[in-house]
């Protein structure tokens, strides 16, 4: 059976002291209310070795955000796939849009970094979607299944079995839109269909799917409801503890 996943990505935020003290917060509750789905928690790499200490890691896991697409070497400023791994960290944030919009990263790019994340026991949670464009021009099908297939369909069943996907609208990325609850399910049971084509159901069925585009408290449980939305990679929402909470427990 998939798992529910709820994940927070931090992005740019928290100074060190902050994000400690919010991991803290976030441990309390969950300690305290048992939530009824996985947690993650994705922090700037400054964060992860004291925030994987200070959380309890059987309530929330850690991830990092992102991880560079060689194993180490000359490439000032980065950080590998083993570094995260050393830090306690057991997830990593690839292929966010923002990632892919800013930074220029490609398919080609980041099925190295899947790869390496992958070699290094991490989790990979693997971002996709469409920009408002597209959307409106009706390519929103064909871009999800571009960035599958060349960003993960190279994987054997056994290793696309330990990828967590994360569907972001992009259009509803920070704008406080958000795709309607049919939007969602039509586009994440089209997501498992590929999946499905490629490696069978089984593998499709435990396939964990993940909506991501301005989710919170208060549309949280309408979104979750959907059959093939498994959970949330949360932005905003994330870095303040009660809402967080909200939409976790939503489950």
């Amino acid at each position: 059976m998939r798992k529910n996943i709820v994940a927070g990505n931090w992005k740019m935020n928290k100074t060190l002291t902050e994000g400690v003290e919010l991991a803290k917060k976030l441990t309390t509750i969950l300690t305290e209310n048992k939530p009824n789905c996985d947690v993650v928690i994705g922090t700037p790499y400054i964060h992860l070795s004291e925030v994987a200490k200070t959380v309890d890691t059987s309530v929330i896991g850690v991830s990092a955000q992102n991880c560079a697409d060689k194993v180490s070497g000359a490439y000032t400023g980065e950080i590998s796939a083993a570094m995260v791994k050393s830090t306690g960290a057991n997830y990593v944030i690839l292929g966010h849009s923002e990632r892919r919009a800013y930074y220029g990263e490609t398919d080609a790019i980041l099925k190295e970094k899947v790869n390496l994340a992958l070699n290094n026991d991490l989790t990979p949670i693997f971002c996709i979607g469409e920009v408002l464009e597209e959307r409106e021009a009706g390519k929103h099908f064909e871009v999800v299944t571009t960035q599958i297939t060349d960003g993960l369909f190279h994987l054997s069943a056994e290793e696309f079995s330990k990828v967590v996907l994360a569907y972001e609208p992009v259009w509803a990325i920070g704008t406080g839109k958000t795709a309607s609850p049919e939007q969602a399910q039509e586009i994440h049971a089209y997501i498992r269909k590929t999946v499905n084509d490629k490696y069978g159901s089984e593998v499709a069925d435990n396939t964990s799917i993940l909506y991501g585009g301005s989710c919170k408290p208060s549309n949280a449980k309408e979104l979750f409801s959907n059959p093939d939305v498994d959970g949330g990679l949360i932005g905003g929402a994330a870095l303040k503890s009660e809402d967080f909470h909200g939409i976790i427990t939503a489950f």
